[in-house]
């Protein structure tokens, strides 16, 4: 872009740009609205705890305890997740996300090539491409973890840039120890973008080393522990592809970031150069097959043949939520049937189950369909769940005494709210399998 030097002094022009209202845009505000109203539940159950927490009996202790369990565990992290996507931007910046929006491990590689060209690069290289996550690699997991087997297929935890999750990745353990491994992960270019600064790649990478298993220091769950220096295994991956694969070619963009030290969201340091490599594979699939190699066979714990097993799992949120919504049926049915079990009882405690069993039954049936990526389901089922949990909630607020049982259905109220209404849950339901078998975002 030139800028002659102008012959009059200048006026302000401005390119006004008319804003599109499109259905995600409106499923993202919705989507929002949710988030705030699930942070508003957390701080008032955690309030109505506290304050049951307040008197000496011995019941305020477990009262206090489940107080700062919610506090901590549900209410901090909603409230950081709203944070995070309100002043944390959306566009390129050189980072992945985890999926409750917090930095993630840096993009420190660049690739050009197909994807045939990447994987067979890669293999080459003796890097293991990693499993999906679906029931047939969690089981793996159990197994390989109870007899202390080899796994090197072995899932990685999604994250996120563009939007989606990484569409593979490649690993190498360490002397079959799946506590130390290499991995790095691989994410198509959206259509025509390019790097800051015009360069055209198609694929861009994080790849870093784990040293150990620890607790992440943001969350306390249980994570790999990441060794700082993210240049030495960026140059590691580039080293082994291009020992197997000569023809492999490398160019460096100089200071395509600053130099930085930084913490990813597992809560490990992080530095870097802020040089960004640009590995071309081009040709890699050819020169493979014209070398005669043919991949490694994989290593399978789990050996039915079941297509059951190897369906993509839902996030750990929307199992918990159909966890939540199974043990609300079950404890409706047992109210509702205590009649029928000779049983004398209040008709208000059974006809308080029946209403909890109709809603159960309506909860249950939006689930499936979310199950399915319905994404209408998904958000009649946020409608119902939010105001059930208002109406329990607002019931103990104005109530002079509520027992342990109330505080007990209010948060599993509160648990479905947060559950659905988590990233990780959005972006499963909105996801679209292309072709190509990369996945993205609908809408």
């Amino acid at each position: 872009m030139a800028y002659p030097i102008p012959a009059h002094y200048p006026e302000y022009h401005s390119r006004p740009s008319r804003p599109q209202v499109s259905l995600g845009r409106v499923y993202s505000l919705l989507d929002s609205l949710f988030v705030l109203a699930g942070l508003v539940l957390a701080f008032w159950f955690a309030l109505l705890l506290l304050l049951s927490g307040l008197v000496w009996q011995w019941h305020a202790i477990v009262a206090l305890v489940a107080f700062w369990a919610v506090l901590t565990y549900v209410a901090l992290p909603r409230l950081h997740q709203l944070l995070t996507t309100w002043y944390i931007p959306d566009y390129f910046l050189a980072r992945s996300k985890t999926s409750d929006g917090l930095l993630g491990d840096p993009v420190n590689l660049a690739l050009t090539g197909s994807a045939e060209d990447v994987v067979a690069a890669m293999r080459r290289a003796g890097w293991t491409m990693a499993d999906e996550i679906t029931l047939r690699s969690s089981l793996g997991i159990v197994k390989s973890s109870l007899l202390r087997t080899s796994y090197p297929e072995a899932p990685v935890s999604s994250l996120f840039l563009f939007g989606r999750k990484q569409d593979f990745a490649f690993q190498q353990e360490v002397d079959g120890s799946a506590a130390q491994r290499h991995h790095v992960r691989f994410w198509r270019v959206p259509g025509g973008w390019r790097l800051p600064g015009g360069h055209r790649v198609d694929w861009l990478a994080a790849g870093t080393f784990d040293t150990s298993v620890g607790l992440s220091t943001w969350t306390l769950q249980v994570t790999h522990k990441i060794d700082e220096d993210i240049d030495a295994e960026r140059d590691y991956i580039i080293d082994t592809v291009r020992y197997t694969d000569h023809a492999a070619t490398v160019e460096v963009i100089e200071d395509f970031t600053t130099a930085f030290h930084d913490r990813n969201g597992g809560g490990d340091a992080v530095r870097s150069d802020g040089n960004m490599p640009v590995l071309d594979v081009t040709g890699a699939a050819a020169r493979a097959a014209d070398a005669g190699l043919v991949p490694a066979a994989h290593s399978e714990l789990i050996h039915s043949r079941a297509e059951v097993l190897d369906r993509e799992l839902p996030p750990k949120q929307l199992q918990l939520a159909g966890m939540v919504i199974a043990l609300k049926t079950v404890a409706s049915l047992l109210l509702v049937g205590i009649p029928w079990l000779g049983q004398e009882v209040d008709h208000e405690v059974v006809f308080a189950g029946a209403a909890m069993l109709g809603i159960s039954a309506v909860e249950l049936v939006l689930y499936l369909a979310t199950l399915g990526r319905r994404k209408w389901a998904r958000l009649a089922l946020l409608i119902v769940s939010t105001v059930v949990g208002v109406a329990e909630l607002s019931f103990l607020t104005a109530a002079d005494t509520f027992s342990a049982a109330d505080l007990v259905e209010a948060g599993l109220d509160l648990l479905l709210v947060l559950s659905l209404s988590a990233t990780g849950v959005r972006q499963w339901v909105f996801a679209v399998r292309r072709r190509s078998g990369i996945v993205g975002a609908a809408g």
